[in-house]
């Protein structure tokens, strides 16, 4: 449960996902307003969705914060602002990547040549890219939002990136309180991926981002999905222990014939899953196969992995 609600209210949405809900938070500023972290879905009617909740406020929405580009966070950002008036602010870094996915400029074909280059077979291909450019009717980010870099301070919150999830995900940090977005969630691991034009090695940021949480130790941490966190470093440490044992099992399915992203990625993750699903689990065996070869336990062959010589 959230503790006081008359300093920060989360609201919830349903998801058409395997992920099945996303928490939004509305946050007391010292001006008496609110800042509200993450959009969910753009809607049909953002009115009908938004409007009963903005009248419920003792005050309006001052500021509207997007913890990273994903279409459940950041797809209500422009209605919003619309209906507030409020300014949306974004990590410079994530701004760039919701650019790429969803701006005007997108290339659909980066993501198939992607996927193809990582083994997914021609007849998977569409229904993969696809599950992707559904998503675009539900994107109405903020088109000129005001960029945010580590340090930057929202009222009082110290602004972190906290990669590994998404590149440029950013988090708020006040005391011992951390809103989290998707950077830690409580029943379930953030999922990880290799996409295009990402960073090189997600699952090292990621890494990095549970040891920073370590260090922080904050008391809770507020997340976009799941219930509140309430020892967020001693859950850092099992996230961290879950991405030892699945490198030891990318690891261990390597032969020394070299494999697609997309083969190895059925010793990980159900062979039944959707193929929307299935890039997800593609993309993470490909964040722990490039971890594995930055280590020197795996090596790069023929636009494949395997056993190092």
């Amino acid at each position: 449960m959230v503790a006081d609600e008359k300093l920060l209210r989360r609201v919830t949405f349903p998801l058409p996902f395997g992920i099945d809900h996303v928490h939004c938070y509305f946050v007391r500023l010292t001006t008496g307003g609110w800042l509200l972290v993450d959009t969910g879905l753009g809607t049909p009617d953002p009115a009908a969705q938004w409007g009963p909740l903005l009248a419920g406020l003792d005050a309006p929405v001052e500021q509207i914060l997007v913890t990273h580009f994903h279409p459940d966070h950041v797809g209500g950002a422009r209605d919003i602002a619309e209906l507030t008036g409020a300014p949306v602010l974004q990590g410079r870094e994530d701004f760039a990547q919701c650019l790429a996915v969803w701006g005007p400029g997108r290339d659909p074909g980066r993501l198939a040549d992607h996927w193809r280059a990582n083994g997914v077979p021609e007849a998977a291909l569409g229904d993969v890219v696809g599950a992707t450019t559904a998503m675009v009717d539900v994107v109405r980010y903020a088109p000129e939002p005001l960029l945010l870099d580590a340090g930057a301070d929202v009222d009082g919150w110290r602004v972190e990136v906290f990669p590994g999830h998404a590149d440029g995900h950013i988090v708020l940090i006040r005391g011992d309180v951390l809103i989290a977005g998707d950077s830690i969630l409580g029943r379930i691991s953030p999922v990880v991926g290799l996409y295009p034009e990402s960073r090189p090695d997600p699952l090292g940021d990621y890494l990095e981002t549970l040891r920073r949480i370590e260090e922080l130790a904050p008391r809770v941490a507020y997340a976009g999905h799941g219930e509140v966190i309430e020892d967020p470093a001693a859950r850092a440490r099992e996230l961290r222990e879950h991405h030892r044992e699945r490198l030891g099992a990318a690891e261990s399915a390597l032969e020394a014939e070299p494999a697609s992203a997309y083969a190895l990625s059925f010793a990980l993750f159900p062979a039944d899953l959707r193929h929307g699903q299935r890039r997800f689990a593609v993309a993470e065996t490909l964040a722990h196969l490039e971890r594995l070869a930055l280590e020197g336990r795996a090596a790069r062959v023929d636009g494949g992995y395997a056993l190092p010589t």
